[in-house]
């Protein structure tokens, strides 16, 4: 083996376990690192002291565009997508940046992360194919996460005309 694999190989162990302690599910992992399934899983069992979460990951746009969800997930895009433009991030290393910048963020606001890693991995990844997309709200212009084919003419974002009962019951994960 030489010296360059092993400093490779030492990046993709460093990479996983930087995912597993921010929540990262199995297949986020072997998707974004180059090791082989039986060590990432001993890995995940070594860093999170339990067996990785089973089951299929979520796959479903409507997630993101729901009131409080779109609020969260906008966020984080907002945040990953100035990392990816103002730094040498690659897209792993800038989706973990973002979403620990996320995290501190509603950790400040003393609200619950409604983001998973996960899900913030898999917002990067609708967007990157097109399923989703930014749009711009006409009245703060800020950028909310929204379906690609959404008539953006007169998009008001849920910030500025929240859902008739928004306030109605206080709720996990409300960003006033």
């Amino acid at each position: 083996m030489s010296a360059r694999s092993v400093l490779e190989d030492t990046r993709q162990v460093q990479r996983a376990i930087e995912l597993i302690r921010l929540g990262a599910r199995l297949q986020m992992l072997q998707a974004e690192t180059a090791l082989p399934y039986e060590r990432l899983l001993r890995l995940y069992k070594e860093v999170a002291g339990r067996s990785p979460s089973k089951g299929q990951l979520p796959f479903s746009t409507d997630w993101f565009t729901s009131w409080q969800p779109n609020i969260h997930a906008s966020l984080f895009f907002n945040m990953y997508s100035y990392l990816l433009k103002s730094s040498p991030l690659d897209d792993v290393d800038a989706i973990s940046k973002a979403y620990q910048l996320y995290a501190a963020e509603v950790s400040t606001l003393g609200v619950e992360a409604l983001l998973s890693i996960t899900r913030a991995w898999r917002l990067v990844r609708f967007v990157d194919s097109g399923m989703l997309t930014t749009i711009r709200c006409t009245r703060c212009n800020g950028h909310f996460i929204g379906h690609a084919y959404e008539l953006e003419r007169d998009y008001v974002c849920g910030l500025c005309e929240p859902p008739a009962r928004a306030g109605k019951a206080r709720r996990a994960g409300a960003i006033h």
